[in-house]
């Protein structure tokens, strides 16, 4: 079997860090771990990512990543008018379903290191312009989508049965 490159294992090593961030936080989560289910030894998870935060910043790249593609994805050839409701729609569909993926967000907004809570802050002020810039609206224009979102996600983390008004 051939070996994997260095840069194919850190994806799968991110994949398999992201599951365990999402389920039990940064605090809450062993780098052991994480390796020994990766089938690497904790040194070599260290070559590749320094210290247990930058691999935890990969994993919120990633988380971030997936939400502008899938919103990019959403509004390709879409009226503007429409590209809010496009979006939130496409979260819906894609993202409010994926439990970890919704469980990692969320952790990752209320993270308690400061350090990494100004990474998180970043990527979610980079997001936010990334809307503004695809609904084609100033970032302050943005908050209506967003407070929705996060109401969508705590309803969706509680599983509460609450339709939504059309």
């Amino acid at each position: 079997m051939a070996r994997m490159s260095a840069e194919a294992r850190r994806e799968e090593i991110v994949g398999i860090a992201f599951r365990h961030f999402a389920e039990g936080g940064f605090d809450g989560t062993s780098t052991e771990t994480i390796a020994r289910d990766a089938g690497v030894s904790q040194p070599y998870l260290f070559r590749l990512f320094k210290t247990k935060r930058g691999l935890y910043e990969a994993c919120v790249d990633r988380c971030f990543e997936r939400v502008e593609g899938v919103f990019a994805e959403s509004v390709a050839g879409t009226n503007p008018v429409e590209r809010f409701a496009t979006m939130g729609h496409a979260y819906g569909e894609e993202l409010l379903p994926d439990r970890h993926a919704l469980l990692f967000q969320m952790r990752a907004y209320a993270v308690a290191d400061p350090e990494i809570r100004a990474y998180v802050r970043s990527k979610f002020l980079g997001l936010r312009d990334h809307v503004a810039a695809l609904a084609g609206v100033a970032p302050e224009e943005t908050w209506g989508f967003f407070g929705d979102g996060m109401l969508f996600n705590v309803v969706s983390m509680l599983e509460v049965d609450w339709v939504y008004p059309e």
